[in-house]
């Protein structure tokens, strides 16, 4: 009898001790389980939690702020409101591991990594855990997952975030097939872009682009887009499309690369100038003007976004020579809308300038 009561009190120890503590993860404080609301409502009692969001993906453009929805309710609904851990995380079109946006209990929020001053929650609505990102960049582009955690029950939705932007295929100095996948990446940021997704690539094909030459994607694939059916390009007997090579190994295979620049704060415009200038000069008079030199995803956005026409071949910092037509017309290339280009000529020929200014 004398063990069964001392057995007893231990248990009472433990569960009251249970009670009276709680437990904390990142410094955020959760109410324990065995309290329930504090007016007898316990979400394991056939209540259940919901978690949904109105939108699976979201467009946005780069430089702007952006709502990724989600809200959280219960069935049936609570007399009143519950303390829910908020969690938003990310994982990269890249596909590497998901990492830690933003997590929130009431009106405390802590944001993380190169996520931090820039996400709060929107907090509109009873229930509403809206992720606002502000001053989007190229990287934020994946999918977002916002996790509401009431003791033991967790439930999740998820929301892609995408820019729009404007494909281009690129192709270095030393010619056509040069670029292993790393090298590829790293022209891609030196233009102010990044290696294009597969899925921006298809719909660059569906909004006309027409290119032959094989390049990488984001994915480790190699893809073509073809709008023209012709011999060099897989022959006349294929439809038009997008033509894959599959994956190809990253440091031992090289190809072309298509990259994906979005819009950008600032302008780019074509320098006006009495004189024309070899490269080295045309690098010096974006300096004098108080700018810098634009670069090939620059012009790209802007012509695609601003709406940018010039007849006038310049300089760009990679050292190409190219200029943005959105009104075809006689002695402007082709009869259709693009960024012509006269690939690399040599530094002391002499052409204007595009110039790029932040502000």
């Amino acid at each position: 009898m004398e063990k069964s009561r001392t057995l007893l009190a231990l248990i009472l120890q433990v569960l009251y001790y249970c009670k009276a503590v709680s437990t904390s993860y990142n410094t955020f404080f959760y109410q324990d389980i065995f309290k329930g609301n504090g007016n007898g409502e316990l979400h394991f009692n056939g209540i259940k939690l919901r978690v949904e969001t109105t939108l699976p993906s979201v467009f946005t453009l780069r430089g702007s702020n952006v709502t990724l929805p989600c809200r959280f309710w219960y069935e049936p609904p609570l007399n009143s409101p519950r303390s829910v851990r908020v969690k938003w995380s990310w994982s990269p079109i890249t596909g590497d591991r998901e990492v830690d946006v933003l997590v929130a209990i009431g009106h405390h929020q802590r944001s993380f990594g190169d996520f931090k001053n820039r996400v709060y929650l929107q907090h509109d609505l009873p229930g509403d855990t809206a992720l606002v990102i502000t001053n989007v960049s190229m990287s934020d582009t994946g999918q977002y997952r916002c996790e509401i955690i009431d003791g033991l029950e967790d439930e999740s939705v998820t929301v892609d975030l995408e820019l729009r932007g404007v494909v281009f295929p690129y192709q270095p100095q030393n010619g056509r097939y040069h670029l292993t996948f790393p090298e590829a990446r790293q022209v891609c940021e030196e233009q102010d872009a990044m290696v294009a997704t597969s899925d921006q690539l298809y719909m660059a094909w569906q909004e006309g682009l027409d290119w032959c030459n094989a390049g990488w994607l984001a994915d480790g694939t190699v893809q073509y887009p073809i709008n023209l059916p012709r011999y060099p390009c897989g022959g006349l007997g294929l439809a038009p499309g997008v033509r894959s090579y599959g994956p190809r190994h990253k440091h031992l295979h090289r190809y072309d690369v298509f990259c994906f620049s979005s819009s950008l704060r600032g302008r780019v415009y074509y320098l006006e100038h009495a004189q024309k200038f070899n490269f080295t000069e045309a690098i010096q008079a974006c300096i004098e003007d108080d700018t810098q030199i634009a670069k090939v995803g620059h012009l790209f956005a802007a012509w695609k976004f601003l709406g940018l026409d010039r007849c006038d071949a310049g300089w760009l910092a990679d050292g190409s020579v190219r200029y943005p037509i959105t009104t075809p017309r006689l002695n402007c290339g082709p009869h259709k809308r693009g960024v012509r280009s006269f690939g690399f000529p040599s530094p002391y020929y002499k052409y204007g300038v595009y110039c790029y200014s932040s502000r």
